[in-house]
């Protein structure tokens, strides 16, 4: 497994991201296509059995339950890598970040940083062009209690033998100007390991409701979750993340 700081060639660490990421749209869309002839299949039973009225209920019911906002999905992760710390937050710090693979891994375009502006994937759909814009930014400081804000408590540092973190790296994210998710990352030494282990402690802080129709996107995500990370140099050691009301 290669660390974030000693990959040979950074340009081939984003190649083989984007190789997982593009198997993993490829197999999303494809489950997002079963699932809507699923739909579509339930529906024309529901109107050949039924009367009108009722298999228009039905309909109606089915599109409220896919489509509805009622689910948030949040929880924790921890990685582990060989890398240094200061490597690793410059990694979830930069303009693609580890936790972010899915995302930039699968756009038309990485729109560079400049001039302070904060870097957007650019995705092209058939209904024209979305835009993920990514805000992260870098806090260091050891004293700092993570739940200033009221969020962040998993990643706050646990006694469980790591190290106070050094630095905590907060990854706010939108979707066409709306808020999407954000990301709390707490870096710290691996305890008393070698120089230059890292343990990270990311929580997934929602900001927005989905309805069911995300519950197979998520499914396939968890499917390539542990591949994406490993060829960007992190173990996943633990992760719990869910969807909740």
């Amino acid at each position: 497994m290669h660390s974030p700081s000693t990959s040979p060639d950074a340009d081939a660490r984003r190649s083989d991201v984007r190789s997982i990421a593009k198997r993993y749209h490829r197999v999303e869309r494809g489950v997002g296509w079963l699932v809507a002839l699923a739909a579509a299949g339930t529906l024309l039973v529901a109107f050949a059995l039924t009367d009108l009225v009722p298999a228009l209920a039905a309909a109606a019911a089915l599109v409220v339950a896919f489509r509805a906002p009622i689910l948030r999905r949040s929880g924790t992760t921890r990685l582990r890598t060989d890398a240094a710390p200061e490597a690793a937050v410059e990694e979830f710090a930069s303009a693609t970040p580890p936790v972010l693979a899915f995302q930039w891994g699968t756009a038309d375009a990485v729109r560079p940083t400049s001039d302070g502006a904060d870097p957007t994937y650019e995705h092209s759909a058939l209904l024209g062009l979305r835009t993920y814009s990514l805000t992260v930014e870098t806090e260091v400081d050891e004293t700092r209690d993570a739940d200033e804000t009221g969020e962040g408590d998993a990643v706050a540092g646990a006694d469980d033998g790591t190290g106070s973190p050094v630095a905590r790296v907060r990854i706010e994210g939108t979707l066409d100007g709306e808020p999407w998710a954000a990301y709390s990352v707490a870096i710290r030494r691996a305890g008393d390991g070698e120089p230059g282990e890292t343990v990270v402690d990311v929580e997934l802080l929602p900001r927005r409701r989905f309805g069911l129709r995300s519950v197979p996107q998520a499914l396939v995500t968890d499917a390539y979750y542990v591949d994406v990370f490993a060829v960007q140099g992190y173990e996943v050691v633990d992760r719990d993340v869910s969807f909740g009301i």
